[in-house]
């Protein structure tokens, strides 16, 4: 991007608009923010602009957009990827006078009324989300006329652009294809605080598609009013109760992230019972109330949000006083972009990082998950050879894949070329399409490389560099240098000491056991195409009652203590690692990880202690009158020996264990509803002799015993199974849920 000046016309209508924006009638411009307007209302240009979080890039196409709508050119559409973000510049266009909306799927009764308003150049700007450029009403009724007359295009967060990013979509590939569309001098402005070297060229090649040039201007990425540090304790339980006594000594209100929903829910329900304000801020919250949440952080109402990503790139909250990370994200790139959430207007902010032994498993199960499969690809793309249009439910048949991943594949696909999205669901282009395994692969290496420098950010004081220069230099800032504040540079500024009534607060929340497990109520859709010859919802008389599970694998407490026994099973999918010494040594836990194979020992007195407080407290309708075991292949000793422990602590006849046929389930855990119920459909029996002691056993429920939960087909399958063969109900328990 040129460095030059705007003309003295402009440059005066421009800080008008800026301080109509700001509301600061002494408002003046950031250093390069007047070029960068210049640049793309005198000049028409295409610009990359990568600067820190809080430097302004939002004013950037605010005041671009004003003043090309004052010369008449038409709307602004500016490409978000979050609802929050979304919220916020609405908001912050609506200060200057900038008729801004969005179009997403918080706000659909809207649609036509927003169409309207577009056809009649009533709007300024429109923001879209990446993946509504895939909507075909929207591809078909509203996109044409946007790029043929809009009058600026922004790609805000524009590091999800590059595979090498870290909140990389496939949507945002779309991009390139629309810029592509877009008459000759339109200016584009991408930005984004989060992009190192390798991610600055990817997205500045794809927005200079077509031959066009592309200037890209970066800034230094250090913030002053920022205070890094890392605390290293030796469980989730010290973490926690370190936060509980010592949330308050942190200024102002913040963020504290961890890294699974199950955590976030955890951790603010520990904080509420020690006397803390606070919100769980998740994915699995509606709209309305995530924007009350948000808005309860803004207005100073709660101490933090204890928050997922969910809460992440565009939250604005120029105050924030802290941000702390229960767990590491799996890049310092990534970890910069949610630190940068705090200190914008304020001097001093503390960013402070709890890592945990967790993290590892948690950033392999993200780092695969989100690579399409090549034999999944391939089914689906067999499936959808016939030329018709197949939803989502029909292609789980096909493909033994997780809902979610289906839908990154199709993503994938579509961005490709290969697939395209119709009313009625997803249909082949016919164009050829091959799997890219290199691209792939190198994608992995890079992620594998951004986790050894994440182990190596959170190193000790005493083995450790700067934590801001670190980050720079991750970012592959030229101006890195030692900030002087961090805990390297002058000294951890922290408590340290865990106050053991803290600890045992925490002990007690963690070591809590019991979560439910809820019944499947219907067949899942294509069950037939499989072979299996169901339909619809389950008939009462084949169901199984609510069930019971000591915890989640993802659960913080008991859930870490189930991974560890399951072995390789882990978090829905994910392998455990091995962290020996913990205790003795917490920087075992940060070593390269080793997988743990898959372990078969008893249950120990813990263990059954952990479940007799789950039945303890089980409100039932009726008490188990029997206990029978699902057979397993993998962990015998541990199931039957549960069942056994449950029947001898309740004092109930223990009926044995159901029997296998057919070579019994096959699979294994994740994967769809459909494949899952066709793995386990006949293969689990009620054999001769259990079908006489249920017999004996009389009318009371049968509490049904197994390990490990995951599709909670097996149960469904085996209860089914046990109410034909006589049972009036069955009380299905686990020693763990995958989610």
């Amino acid at each position: 991007m040129s460095t030059a000046a705007p003309t003295s016309d402009l440059a005066t209508e421009a800080l008008g608009v800026l301080r109509e924006l700001t509301g600061r009638p002494d408002a003046i411009f950031r250093e390069g923010q007047d070029a960068a307007v210049s640049a793309l209302v005198e000049r028409s240009q295409r610009a990359l602009v990568v600067q820190r979080t809080g430097w302004g890039k939002s004013a950037v196409y605010f005041v671009s957009t004003a003043l090309l709508r004052r010369r008449g050119k038409g709307p602004t559409l500016l490409v978000s990827p979050l609802l929050a973000l979304m919220r916020d510049q609405v908001a912050a266009a609506a200060r200057a006078g900038i008729r801004a909306v969005e179009i997403s799927s918080a706000n659909m009764t809207e649609w036509d009324d927003i169409a309207a308003r577009l056809a009649a150049d009533d709007v300024d700007v429109l923001l879209v989300s990446p993946e509504r450029l895939t909507n075909p009403r929207f591809r078909e009724e509203q996109l044409p006329g946007l790029v043929a007359r809009c009058g600026l295009v922004v790609v805000d967060e524009a590091h999800c652009v590059s595979d090498w990013g870290h909140d990389f979509r496939p949507d945002y590939r779309r991009i390139r294809d629309l810029l592509g569309t877009l008459p000759a001098g339109t200016p584009v402005l991408a930005t984004t605080a989060t992009a190192n070297e390798r991610v600055v060229e990817d997205v500045a090649e794809q927005l200079g598609s077509g031959g066009v040039e592309v200037t890209t201007v970066r800034g230094p990425l250090s913030r002053d009013s920022l205070r890094l540090g890392v605390l290293r304790l030796p469980s989730d339980r010290a973490r926690l109760a370190w936060l509980a006594a010592h949330l308050d000594d942190l200024p102002g209100s913040g963020i504290v992230y961890t890294l699974t929903v199950a955590a976030a829910e955890e951790t603010a329900s520990l904080l509420r019972d020690a006397g803390h304000e606070v919100r769980a801020y998740t994915g699995r919250l509606d709209d309305a109330d995530r924007k009350a949440s948000e808005e309860a952080l803004r207005g100073n109402e709660v101490k933090a949000l204890v928050a997922t990503s969910a809460l992440g790139m565009g939250f604005d909250k120029p105050d924030l006083g802290f941000v702390v990370h229960l767990g590491a994200p799996s890049s310092p790139v990534s970890y910069y972009q949610q630190v940068g959430r705090a200190g914008r207007a304020v001097e001093h902010a503390d960013v402070l990082l709890l890592p945990g032994p967790e993290d590892l498993a948690i950033w392999q199960w993200f780092a695969t998950s989100s690579m399409p499969r090549e034999d999944h690809a391939a089914a689906v793309l067999t499936a959808m050879a016939d030329g018709k249009a197949w939803s989502v439910a029909r292609l789980e048949t096909v493909a033994d894949v997780r809902r979610s991943r289906l839908e990154l594949l199709l993503k994938v696909l579509a961005v490709d070329g290969a697939v395209e999205r119709v009313q009625g669901g997803w249909r082949s282009t016919g164009q050829p399409w091959v799997y890219d395994a290199d691209r792939y692969a190198r994608v992995t290496r890079t992620r594998e490389a951004e986790q050894r420098s994440m182990i190596a950010y959170a190193r000790p004081v005493d083995e450790a560099m700067c934590r801001m220069a670190f980050l720079q230099e991750a970012l592959d800032d030229p101006t890195a240098a030692p900030c002087g504040r961090c805990d390297v540079c002058a000294g951890p500024w922290y408590a340290t000491d865990v106050p053991e009534a803290a600890a045992e607060a925490a002990s007690a929340a963690l070591d809590r056991p019991g979560v439910e497990l809820s019944p499947r109520a219907q067949w899942p859709t294509g069950a037939d195409r499989l072979g299996v010859d169901v339909k619809g919802k389950i008939a009462s008389s084949d169901q199984i009652q609510p069930g019971r599970a000591v915890a989640r694998l993802t659960d913080l407490g008991w859930g870490q203590r189930l991974r560890t026994l399951l072995g390789d099973d882990g978090v829905g999918g994910v392998v455990d690692l091995e962290a020996p010494g913990l205790e003795e040594d917490p920087d075992a836990a940060f070593d390269v990880p080793v997988k743990r194979s898959v372990s078969d020992v008893p249950p120990d007195d813990d263990i059954i202690r952990a479940c007799a407080r789950v039945l303890g407290a089980w409100d039932w309708e009726e008490r188990p009158g029997a206990v029978v075991a699902i057979p397993s292949r993998r962990r015998p000793q541990l199931v039957t020996g549960l069942a056994q422990g449950l029947a001898r602590l309740g004092r109930l006849p223990y009926l044995g264990e159901m029997t296998l046929q057919h070579g019994g389930p096959t699979g294994q855990p994740g994967g769809n509803s459909a494949f899952r119920l066709a793995a386990v459909w006949d293969r689990i029996v009620v054999g001769p002799e259990l079908r006489e002691r249920l017999a004996e056993a009389g009318s009371a429920p049968i509490l049904l015993v197994d390990d490990l939960a995951d599709s909670r087909w097996t149960m469904t399958v085996a209860g089914r199974e046990l109410r034909r063969a006589g049972a009036t109900a069955v009380l299905p328990f686990a020693l763990a849920l995958t989610a």
